[in-house]
């Protein structure tokens, strides 16, 4: 089983990449983690064409194969303006169901304040539709970030149980990606009649 972690800050360092280099160095029930930081690759923007995924020119080519070969997902994100970012929205849109359908992934909101839940509240409204990507039930919200899951030990009870909810989180994640791929097995090897009629959701 491997997992592919994704920040979405568009700011270079972020308190996003940090928290996915933390969750990164938790992770001990997949077989291999990554960590990708969106702003890091150059890509596309996407304007609806399948030219936009083919082309030489950014990074998607690079990115997509590690999106092919993940069995599971955490998508990490800001919250700007009560919002996910705009990267992390583009990245979704350029995914498409032959990569990520009925894959795993964890949603992870990160706030500087004590808000957060409308990125969460946003991606599983409408975020996951096309690519057919399965938000398990359990995500987390990062409040308050500058303040935990730093690298020195820490007394405070909230960080401290706030490592103990991302092991569980990880924990779950792995038995749903287990669980998963089963279901894609079988959804290719026993196709629903004219299955691509309903490549899209309603």
């Amino acid at each position: 089983m491997k997992l592919l972690i994704i920040s979405a800050s568009q700011r270079h360092p972020s308190q996003s990449a940090k928290v996915a280099e933390y969750i990164n160095s938790q992770v001990n029930s997949f077989a291999s983690s990554e960590h990708i930081a969106l702003c890091q690759l150059n890509l596309p923007f996407w304007d609806g064409e399948e030219e936009s995924r083919q082309s030489s020119q950014h990074d998607w080519q690079v990115i997509s194969d590690k999106i092919d070969h993940a069995d599971a997902f955490i998508l990490i994100t800001p919250e700007w303006g009560g919002m996910a970012s705009p990267l992390l929205k583009n990245f979704l849109l350029m995914c498409n169901n032959q990569q990520t359908a009925h894959k795993p992934a964890l949603l992870v909101a990160v706030s500087s304040g004590i808000s957060g839940a409308y990125p969460i509240a946003e991606l599983r409204m409408n975020a996951l539709k096309n690519n057919k990507l399965v938000a398990v039930p359990d995500h987390l919200i990062i409040r308050n970030v500058e303040q935990v899951l730093n690298p020195e030990a820490s007394t405070n009870r909230r960080d401290i149980n706030l490592r103990e909810r991302i092991s569980y989180s990880l924990h779950m994640l792995h038995q749903y990606s287990l669980a998963l791929a089963n279901i894609r097995i079988n959804h290719q090897s026993q196709p629903f009649p004219k299955q691509q009629e309903y490549a899209y959701g309603m």
